[in-house]
């Protein structure tokens, strides 16, 4: 006998549930459709074609109305399904729940098969003649996707994981034998503190539209093989693998963004596995685009071109794996937990691996093949061998991030680096070396062959100035005290930015077709100094010389000797900097802490004043979790974190309004009575107070006075740390009953009562309560200052412009040579 369950809300889920069936279906549908339509020649009548369109557009229409029932559910708060009870909470503003719609796997699949419908419904009204065989790859990919939502188990094995599982279902416990369990289910588990940032609102979209976009100039590369078109796919694949590359560095940019101003490591990058995993295939893929161009302009590398092309969207997939399939939870911060599909997303990876060698094995003898070797003083040679130097650096980020996916596999028992950072840090700078210096001469080459002599003049000259200069650079900055091979980056980028320059100049004279290559190295050139120089020359301000240690448990995570102690209103200098934690505000279920900071010239003149609001959450299950504020400045940042502090969850702190006066009075030291005129200073540990006058007819909420009832405040001025306060403590006589109400100054951690009144002697009593340093409100934060960081993002933006001009040259090469038409090429065979 089934139990009926009061208050669950089952229509959305079930036909969220719905959508997702309709989903997988539909996009199996078009694949197969297209797959006919692609290989059945004998129909005229393009049924299998329209029948695909139709398949692939109720996948969309049901991809949007899965979005839309899960949105209802966040957004109502019907925390009887899992997935809004893991992920959101009713305190969090609606951007936040944004957030928490992509926060767990099935949300994240799903923003990723929104972005991958679109994309498919784009290549329908544009791809033309490739439409049959490029949809039937692109539908196959959205039929996997879509299958990673299911949520059902098939002979004991897991098949996806459905967002609209009842909480009822997901957890084991007695109380959901209760049919009005709901009444004891009032909030929901809440997002993670780390992801309440803004930056995680659009950081995570971009990111999977990069992802999703991916899968356009595979598929066009698979259809070239497919169909033995294998030249015309090439021109349309570099269109959309700059897209491509574009979006999915842009997203992991943000990335960084986000972790710097939202995590507690203090930076942007710190070659966590996940982030790794985000980059693998994006190295891959800029290799491809490089080698594609290559291909357009002299025929060389075919195949290069190609596996690059192919390996990329199979290492999205494998990207995929590592962070979903809970194989790097000991290793990473920020990986997904296994929810039992590890097998399911290897099957997803091996499905593409299969047709990408599968089609590559049968189609080798027919491949391309330039028989003539690439002159050594050519553009496209050192083009190639730049792919290959970004294909090592994606080897050993693989080799090195799947550690645990070969102990997996072999039994083993490898360990990752102990000092992951560094490790990473000089092997990756090494590559880097090779590839900025590659981006610098190989402008002065021409495709074909170049002038050696003119070569080597142009050449010489700006490696020279450029060694010059990045060696000056990394003196100044004390780079070169690091690792040498972090001064020959620093030249490197100096010299791509000098030669791309020049080439940008060129550019600016009529060689507009060149601008776009420029300027994206141009940026690249500038997001490796602003990361060499404020990652490798960022410095802790807040040097702790006291000895204060902050007990052990403290120690285990962070270097007491970075972090200074703060007692409110009491100023440290630290740096060139005064600082002083001057007070506290709350916005649930952050804690802000407000720290000023004061740069004062030899004749005490205040020349620099601002505030600080690094902000903490005590998470129930996480402890302390903090975001930092920062001072930006034109060349370099000032980071404050908050590192330990005294507040307690909403859990902790619900009791509080429960308190007694008298409980209330164990917080402060023993009350000092002060009997004073009007007029007379009354002194404390942290300053003075006056009584500068009396207010009769005083009015205290919500107790209405008579006749002859009395209320007279006392009228204080209070002179702490520099600050001035003002505080009315009350004095009552009602029904001739004598009644005082305290009022505190917690910025100067006083509470004051009016206690007596002597009217034959005009004189008054005022009682100090004042904190012990104990329990004086305190902050441990760390500083830390960002060198020339803005050359980082400002790189940033100029790549994006960069890849932007590009993408609208080669759409225009696009629509000069007309999509439906075979695009003439320079020789068909190459002769030795």
């Amino acid at each position: 006998m089934s139990t009926a369950f009061q208050g669950e809300h089952l229509l959305p889920g079930q036909l969220g549930q719905f959508f997702i069936i309709l989903s997988f279906g539909s996009a199996l549908l078009s694949a197969i459709s297209y797959y006919f339509a692609t290989t059945d020649k004998t129909l005229q009548d393009n049924s299998w074609l329209k029948l695909g369109r139709i398949g692939y557009f109720v996948n969309t229409l049901s991809v949007i109305g899965i979005g839309v029932c899960l949105f209802y559910i966040i957004y109502n708060h019907l925390f009887e399904y899992h997935y809004a009870w893991a992920h959101s909470s009713r305190t969090l503003p609606v951007y936040y729940i944004i957030s928490s719609y992509w926060e767990g796997q099935e949300g994240s699949f799903w923003l990723w098969c929104f972005w991958q419908g679109l994309l498919g419904n784009l290549l329908i009204w544009r791809a033309k003649s490739w439409e049959k065989p490029v949809m039937t790859i692109v539908a196959l990919s959205q039929a996997l996707l879509a299958s990673m939502l299911i949520g059902v188990e098939i002979f004991g094995t897991r098949v996806g994981s459905s967002p609209f599982i009842l909480l009822r279902e997901a957890i084991p416990g007695p109380i959901f034998s209760r049919s009005d369990y709901m009444s004891f289910i009032k909030d929901g588990n809440g997002l993670n503190p780390l992801l309440q940032n803004y930056w995680m609102v659009i950081h995570p979209p971009t990111l999977f539209l990069g992802f999703a976009s991916m899968v356009v100039p595979f598929a066009y590369a698979i259809a070239g093989l497919w169909q033995k078109r294998y030249q015309e796919w090439i021109q349309p694949a570099i269109t959309y693998s700059l897209f491509a590359v574009m979006i999915l560095g842009t997203g992991i940019i943000m990335g960084s963004f986000w972790a710097y101003e939202s995590l507690n490591f203090g930076g942007f990058w710190a070659w966590d596995p996940v982030e790794n995993a985000s980059m693998i295939p994006w190295l891959t893929l800029i290799g491809a685009v490089h080698v594609l161009i290559v291909y357009k302009n002299t025929g060389h590398s075919y195949f290069t071109a190609t596996f690059l092309v192919l390996i990329s969207f199979v290492l999205v997939l494998y990207a995929s794996f590592l962070t979903r399939s809970g194989i790097l939870g000991e290793t990473s911060v920020h990986a997904f937990t296994d929810l039992g599909m590890k097998w399911h997303l290897v099957i997803d990876v091996l499905i593409f691996l299969a047709i990408t060698v599968g089609l590559l094995i049968a189609r080798r003898k027919d491949m391309p093949i330039t028989k003539k070797d690439e002159e050594t003083y050519s553009r496209e040679f050192w083009l190639f061998v730049g792919a290959i130097f970004l294909g090592l650096s994606c080897f050993h980020l693989i080799l090195v991030t799947s550690i645990p996916v070969w102990n997996w596999i072999f039994g083993t028992k490898l360990a990752p680096p102990t000092e992951p950072v560094k490790h990473y840090n000089v092997i990756q700078a090494s590559f880097a070396v090779v590839v900025t210096i590659l981006t610098g001469f190989s402008q002065f080459l021409k495709y074909k062959k170049t002038d050696t002599a003119k070569f080597f003049i142009s050449t010489g000259i700006y490696l020279f100035f450029s060694a010059l200069i990045g060696f000056l650079i990394a003196y100044a900055t004390g780079l070169y005290k690091l690792h040498f091979v972090f001064t020959l980056v620093m030249i490197g980028a100096v010299y791509s930015l000098l030669t791309n320059a020049k080439i940008l100049s060129d550019a600016f004279k009529g060689k507009l077709k060149l601008a776009g290559s420029a300027v994206a190295h141009i940026g690249f050139g500038l997001i490796l100094v602003g990361a060499l120089i404020a990652a490798g020359t960022s410095k802790v301000v807040s040097e702790n010389n006291s000895g204060i240690g902050f007990g052990d448990e403290f120690a285990k995570t962070s270097n007491p000797k970075e972090n200074i102690m703060l007692y409110k209103n009491q100023p440290i200098k630290m740096g060139d900097y005064m600082v002083t934690y001057i007070g506290d505000s709350i916005a649930k279920p952050n804690h802000y802490f407000k720290v000023d900071y004061k740069k004062v010239d030899a004749n005490g003149k205040v020349t620099e004043e601002f505030v600080l609001k690094p902000n903490s959450q005590a998470n129930r299950k996480m402890g302390l979790v903090s975001s930092p504020d920062t001072k930006h400045y034109l060349f370099h940042d000032l980071y404050t974190h908050i590192t330990m502090a005294p507040i307690k969850s909403d859990l902790d702190a619900a009791g509080d309004d429960e308190h007694t006066e008298e409980d209330d009075n164990k917080n402060y030291d023993a009350p000092v009575a002060h009997t004073v005129t009007v007029g007379d200073t009354i002194r404390f540990r942290e300053g003075f107070m006056i009584l500068k006058g009396l207010q009769k007819e005083a009015h205290v909420q919500n107790i209405p006075l008579k006749d002859k009832d009395v209320a007279v405040s006392a009228m204080l001025e209070i002179q702490s740390h520099g600050q001035t306060y003002k505080a009315q403590p009350i004095y009552m006589i009602k029904d001739g009953n004598v009644f005082d109400f305290s009022r505190k100054v917690d910025e100067a951690g006083l509470k004051l009562r009016f206690t007596k009144i002597v009217p034959e002697q005009n004189k008054f009593e005022i009682t100090v309560y004042q904190q012990p340093e104990s329990k004086k409100p305190y902050i441990v934060m760390r500083a830390i200052n960002f060198p020339y960081i803005n050359f980082f993002w400002s790189g940033t933006i100029i790549m994006v412009i960069g890849f932007l001009l590009s993408i609208f040259r080669r759409n225009q090469e696009l629509s000069r040579t007309g999509s439906g038409k075979k695009v003439a090429y320079q020789k068909q065979h190459v002769e030795a």
